[in-house]
């Protein structure tokens, strides 16, 4: 008989945890595996990614009327009779929209989310939280399964949550699995008590196909700085993808007299500030957002250099993507850089400001010679992470 799996993760739009599951639910071995997915909103770019083998669950209709706009969830619930739905849908927004640290606010807001979802009528083998946070808290509560997964796509400690909350959801997890040595060794400091649970896995990814989707569609908005250099970087418009430091570098290029154009893939909450400061330093015509793109691989192609200007990440799948397309590669020295990059190597590694980031990138603009010598570096290497299938099939119960 197939083994029985539930995948959760709130939804499929965009980002690297989000293209890492995608990439693992190509792997599987259906013939062994029956799979169903549980996403909170069924819209998304990678949606259309889903292997057909994936059975997608429905939403349940209480969730529907929580997503709904707060006035309209609060009518239709109070008309429904649904009194302490209204209350938790009134205290998730109070709660959402109050001050303090993000993720903070997700992990306190689950109370008052988690009621309007029942616990699923199927049972599983194994239920896998595949994103930390909300994934990992439904899986703990509303999955019946006989062992279950939590994934942590990401440098602990700088998400800033509240490690208390997370302990007893974790006791509960039969196994923790990371992307790097690098988180593991902060998840096993974070919980000393957990350490027999955690395992890394490394984000999967296939030159094969990489190379395969690289070849579709040029893109039509990425033409090339006429005697110049193209940069790229993908990633959420978010504070942890610090693209700020990213457009005071191109401004300090430009005003060297380097003829860039930087393009950034991705969406987010800060693209009104971003585009904000773009314009501040008039670089309209040398930092451009494109927006979320489907298929980054193309861009990637035609770009001459990528950059990654974090904060912090957990294994950035864009780097490895990078890399396999064998792209000079500038990132700065958050503290899980070194598990994908080898200075000097491979890419540089370069201090978290824009005169560094620019000085970085200015280095591989003036030698050829070194660019010639990171790519042909990357083109020696065995990149494909395919085989670590096999380790999430040495965890299945």
């Amino acid at each position: 008989m197939k083994k029985k799996l539930l995948f959760v993760i709130p939804g499929l739009n965009s980002g690297g945890g989000e293209r890492s599951l995608i990439n693992l639910l190509s792997q599987i071995d259906y013939n062994a595996y029956e799979v169903d997915l549980f996403l909170l909103n069924h819209q998304g770019m990678f949606m259309e990614f889903i292997p057909p083998e994936v059975k997608v669950l429905p939403v349940p209709e209480r969730y529907r009327r929580f997503a709904l706009p707060l006035p309209q969830a609060l009518l239709k619930l109070l008309l429904s009779g649904h009194f302490t739905l209204a209350y938790h849908r009134l205290m998730f927004s109070l709660r959402s929209r109050g001050a303090g640290n993000d993720s903070v606010k997700e992990q306190h807001s689950w109370k008052h989310l988690s009621p309007f979802f029942g616990r699923l009528p199927k049972e599983y083998d194994t239920a896998i939280g595949f994103l930390e946070k909300t994934s990992i808290y439904f899986c703990v509560e509303k999955a019946v399964a006989r062992s279950k997964i939590g994934w942590i796509h990401i440098d602990y400690d700088k998400l800033g949550m509240d490690p208390a909350f997370d302990a007893r959801y974790f006791e509960q997890l039969q196994h923790l699995v990371t992307v790097s040595e690098e988180c593991a060794n902060i998840l096993v400091k974070r919980f000393p008590e957990q350490d027999h649970k955690v395992n890394v896995i490394h984000n999967i990814v296939s030159p094969v196909l990489i190379h395969q989707l690289a070849m579709q569609h040029p893109p039509d908005d990425f033409s090339k700085a006429e005697d110049g250099i193209n940069i790229l970087s993908i990633g959420r418009l978010h504070p942890q993808k610090a693209f700020e430091l990213a457009i005071e570098a191109c401004k300090m290029l430009v005003d060297k007299g380097c003829n860039v154009r930087w393009s950034v893939i991705g969406d987010g909450e800060e693209r009104q500030k971003l585009t904000h400061l773009i314009r501040r330093y008039g670089l309209e015509d040398h930092f451009r957002l494109l927006g979320l793109r489907s298929n980054p691989y193309p861009y990637i192609r035609q770009a001459d250099l990528y950059a990654q200007t974090s904060r912090f990440e957990g294994k950035s799948i864009a780097i490895d993507e990078a890399k396999i397309l064998k792209k000079p590669i500038v990132v700065t020295n958050f503290s899980t850089a070194r598990d994908q990059i080898r200075h000097g190597f491979d890419g540089l590694i370069v201090d978290m400001n824009p005169a560094a980031i620019a000085g970085g990138i200015e280095q591989l603009i003036a030698d050829h010679s070194l660019r010639a010598k990171l790519s042909d570096n990357l083109g020696q290497l065995e990149l494909g992470t395919e085989d670590e299938i096999h380790k999430f099939y040495n965890l299945l119960a």
